[in-house]
């Protein structure tokens, strides 16, 4: 994903960069009810690296917007001079390089306490913002397009300047099919004032407005349901409370599904209108084409986990023999399935197990992660109104980038912890050196680096625990992992896909209707009609829950990222000669080259089934020693 060429890229950019959500996010309950103002600095993301104040930040976002009206002196020269060409992106280029700081600052702090209006209307702002300049920016796609790759080779000749555009501005002649006239452009410009409404609207009322359940649960405990709390106590060791958690959570959804089925549909309507108004065949191949992926890299993915479904149900049959139980329910497959086992870590221990882990990858990559840590890139603990989840925001070029956590102690906190890390340390060396028109990954590759520090972590701890409860543990934690990130992210990405078809086709999408599709999807998955796991029908709107579906077609890449990161680890970890200056190689190659040319240098084709088939062939060997422990220990 390049950054320049008007901002049309970047407010999306950041948006998605702050969507890298690890699956996997904890609350506790004292947690929740500890203020923000109660936590203590070091513990607390430094956002003065951005602005030293609010006020600062004013009067930056007010010096940027006066400059907008200066991109108009270029339009109408952009394809007659090279000097006027090379202005004009360098302008464009840096126009969106603070844009990115400004509104990196805005939305994270929003995010602290997404009650408080006044930074949700900077947010807005800022938006906005972005709306007006690309309307002012919609002549330089449109006259780039009009450009041949003769032209482009000769200005680059005149003004080597150019060079670092050539990235972007060949990719716009790569889709000069689905660019449009001047005006057409900048009608599309305006068109991002509405673009936003289907996800602010989802992500205000799911995070900060929806009346979330509270029940007692059988020890006397007092659950507050909201998003953070159901990730958590969905995994109590009693089943009777985690039923009546999943009863109790998903009939809040039920009672609004109407509401959430017209958000959803008003997104994938918006979806529609940009595919059919840059004449592409369907919103698949516009949302891939960003990035040049071919769509059968989308299909092929589908294709492969529902033939590779009974790997998957091996592993449930697992987690059913584990947790002892005749017939497995959809709300045991986040239980606890080994006993007296309950890893927990403090944050600081945690830093110091990540710290550990990632030494096969240097000294100078555990050098900047002790450096997030030291100099506060991290907001650790979850507080009142702060946003559930967790990710990366490396959208401001110029400092560092930042991690919002919401870290209660599980042993997923600190895989999430790594996860994070992983996307930052993208985002730092990308950044670093490479110059900011291919500074941005695609988010293709984005959640390979995340994915392989979760891959390290597993490693450290099975080399070091041998204790056979905790190994079963860990190994299910791991196989847990493959399925929350191939199995699930795929199941989200068939639903995504299946949703967008009966769309095109004319078919409505009303919250019934989705639910009776993400249901069948559910259940095929999950072998609910051979006996695998059984799913209660209540359950079925958990596509309400999910934000990812607002992001346009993300969720394949956690599944596709996961299958590269395993391949990239086990050439790390088997200590492959060049493995970890390759791997390093990558995380600096931003935007620099198409996703599936950057993956194929580090050694990773994901245009064929290989890396499926080693992500396969890696669980079903943790699959096999798991059923060793479990065969010894019976005896």
């Amino acid at each position: 994903m390049q950054k320049g060429i008007s901002m049309k890229k970047t407010s999306s950019a950041i948006l998605v960069m702050l969507s890298l959500v690890f699956v996997f996010s904890q609350t506790l309950v004292l947690s929740q009810t500890r203020e923000r103002s109660q936590i203590l600095p070091e513990y607390k993301w430094k956002l003065e690296d951005l602005y030293p104040s609010d006020q600062a930040w004013n009067q930056a976002k007010e010096e940027l917007a006066a400059q907008f009206d200066q991109v108009t002196k270029y339009k109408g020269k952009l394809t007659s001079s090279a000097s006027d060409l090379l202005a004009c992106m360098e302008f464009d280029s840096r126009i969106s390089r603070e844009f990115g700081r400004l509104y990196s600052y805005a939305s994270m702090k929003s995010d602290e306490d997404t009650r408080d209006s006044k930074y949700l209307a900077l947010k807005q702002e800022m938006q906005q913002l972005g709306t007006d300049y690309n309307s002012k920016a919609a002549f330089i796609m449109a006259e780039i397009a009009t450009l041949d790759e003769d032209r482009v080779d000769a200005f680059m000749k005149q003004q080597p300047g150019l060079r670092i555009f050539k990235m972007a501005i060949h990719d716009i002649l790569r889709k000069k099919a689905h660019t449009l006239s001047e005006k057409e452009e900048k009608i599309l410009a305006e068109a991002g004032l509405m673009a936003g409404g289907p996800s602010s609207i989802y992500s205000v009322f799911s995070n900060a407005e929806l009346p979330y359940p509270e029940i007692e649960l059988s020890d006397g405990t007092i659950a507050k349901l909201t998003k953070a709390g159901y990730t958590r106590f969905r995994a109590v060791p009693n089943r009777s409370d985690r039923e009546a958690v999943f009863e109790a959570f998903w009939s809040a959804f039920d009672k609004f599904k109407a509401t959430f089925g017209t958000q959803l549909y008003a997104n994938v309507k918006k979806n529609m209108f940009y595919a059919r108004t840059r004449d592409y065949e369907s919103s698949l191949h516009s949302a891939l084409d960003d990035n040049n992926i071919p769509t059968e890299v989308y299909l092929a993915l589908i294709e492969n986990v529902t033939g590779n479904l009974d790997s998957f149900h091996r592993y449930m049959k697992l987690k059913k023999r584990m947790l002892g139980v005749e017939t497995l329910k959809y709300s045991d497959v986040y239980a606890p399935v080994v006993k007296g086992v309950d890893l927990k870590y403090t944050f600081d221990q945690a830093k110091e197990l990540v710290l550990d882990s990632l030494k096969p990858l240097g000294a100078d990559y555990c050098r900047v992660v002790a450096e997030a840590f030291e100099k506060r890139w991290i907001d650790v603990y979850p507080s009142p109104g702060k946003r559930a989840g967790a990710y990366s925001n490396g959208g401001a070029y110029d400092v560092h980038p930042y991690i919002l956590m919401n870290y209660s102690d599980q042993y997923e906190d600190v895989s999430t912890l790594t996860h994070e890390l992983g996307h930052t340390m993208h985002s730092y060396y990308s950044n670093k050196k490479q110059p900011y028109p291919t500074a941005d990954y695609s988010i293709f590759v984005a959640e390979v680096a995340s994915t392989f520090n979760e891959a390290l972590l597993i490693h450290k701890m099975l080399e070091e625990i041998k204790d056979d409860d905790t190994r079963l543990s860990l190994l299910m934690s791991y196989l847990d992992g493959i399925k929350g990130t191939v199995f699930r992210q795929t199941q989200f990405a068939e639903f995504e896909l299946r949703m967008h078809e009966k769309a095109e086709r004319g078919e409505p999408l009303t919250g019934d209707a989705l639910t009776e599709l993400y249901g069948n999807i559910l259940k095929r998955y999950y072998g609910h009609d051979q006996g695998i796991c059984h799913i209660d029908d209540l359950y079925t709107v958990e596509w309400a829950y999910i934000p990812h579906f607002y992001y346009d077609f993300y969720v394949y890449q956690y599944s596709t990222s996961f299958t590269a990161s395993t391949a990239l680890a086990e050439k790390v970890l088997g200590e492959e000669e060049g493995a970890v200056e390759g791997y390093i190689n990558f995380l600096s190659s931003g935007g620099s080259e198409y996703p599936i040319d950057l993956l194929k240098k580090a050694g990773v084709d994901m245009t064929g089934a290989e890396p499926f088939n080693k992500t396969m062939a890696a669980m079903n060997r943790t699959m096999d020693e798991i059923e060793a422990i479990l065969k010894k220990k019976d005896k």
